[in-house]
């Protein structure tokens, strides 16, 4: 069982490694412990194993399950967690984002990623770089 008692733990979902690789430098830069999975399956495993896990990143398109099925089994399996859903697609179906808490476009995950991540979390955006814009 993973357990980070002294941080708060991001789980990162993407078949992509370099993204995994991104998200991770990105997060623990702020001070995050990060969980990575390079598929649906091994992070629904993270997901129902890890205690203390304050926020998910998944990906749309993966093989095997997208994002959007990885979000439900996720909700149902631990509600209280917030899920950012990240997609190269500028347009997600309207039922897959009621399911998720935000979407992030990943041509636009430099500027948005981590506020999103921050508000979610409680945390101050002091900080971080002006002109960061938060969507949910």
């Amino acid at each position: 069982m993973f357990d980070y008692p002294n941080c708060k733990t991001i789980l990162c979902i993407d078949d992509d490694e370099g993204m995994l690789d991104y998200q991770r430098a990105l997060l623990e830069r702020r001070g995050y412990a990060v969980l990575t999975a390079a598929s649906a399956r091994q992070g629904l495993r993270i997901a129902a194993a890890a205690r203390g896990i304050a926020a998910v990143i998944v990906d749309y398109h993966m093989p095997e399950m997208n994002g959007h099925e990885v979000a439900m089994e996720i909700k149902r399996l631990r509600p209280q967690i917030p899920i950012v859903m990240v997609s190269s697609d500028e347009e997600i179906p309207e039922n897959v984002l009621k399911v998720v808490d935000a979407f992030v476009s990943k041509y636009e995950a430099p500027n948005q990623l981590l506020p999103v991540i921050t508000r979610f979390c409680g945390e101050s955006l002091s900080g971080l770089l002006e002109g960061s814009r938060i969507t949910a």
